[in-house]
């Protein structure tokens, strides 16, 4: 997922100035906040995609690979990588960008799954989202495994 725009419509993209409100002690985004926009974005993307109001049904991972520091600009890019039925795995990115130097870190990457629901509350079926190129189809993929595994964790969980 590049982060250029448009957007396709099961995609889609948010920009956030790090401010002090935001930050910690040390002056580095509360992982927390940056956990609340990753879930906003996513269920955008959801959204987008399935025309259905979304809910978050579970965060499989959420790797924060460097610190977002205060001033910095951060653009969070989430795709539906795949439709299981009634849930869709959202793949999110998220750019960190220093204003003064023009640096730019992949900061942060996770995936969530989320389920549309119908006029009832009820989860309701979604269409795939049509892929073509090779990087679509590796997220549509790798998707797969990590739902396997997800499906895995809550069995054990629920025994």
């Amino acid at each position: 997922m590049s982060h250029e725009l448009p957007l396709l419509p099961h995609q889609a993209g948010m920009t956030q100035l790090v401010l002090p409100n935001d930050t910690n002690q040390l002056g580095n985004l509360l992982g927390g906040q940056l956990m609340h926009w990753i879930d906003l974005v996513a269920a955008i993307a959801a959204a987008r995609h399935s025309h259905r109001i979304c809910v978050t049904a579970s965060v499989d991972d959420l790797n924060f690979l460097h610190p977002i520091k205060i001033g910095e600009v951060v653009t969070l890019l989430a795709s539906v990588n795949r439709v299981f039925r009634t849930s869709m795995e959202i793949g999110v990115k998220v750019i960190s960008e220093n204003l003064l130097t023009g640096a730019t870190k992949h900061a942060n990457t996770a995936y969530l799954t989320f389920v549309a629901l119908d006029e009832n509350g009820k989860p309701m079926q979604v269409s795939q989202v049509p892929y073509s190129t090779e990087e679509e189809q590796r997220r549509f993929d790798d998707a797969l495994h990590r739902r396997e595994l997800r499906l895995a964790r809550r069995k054990k969980i629920l025994k």
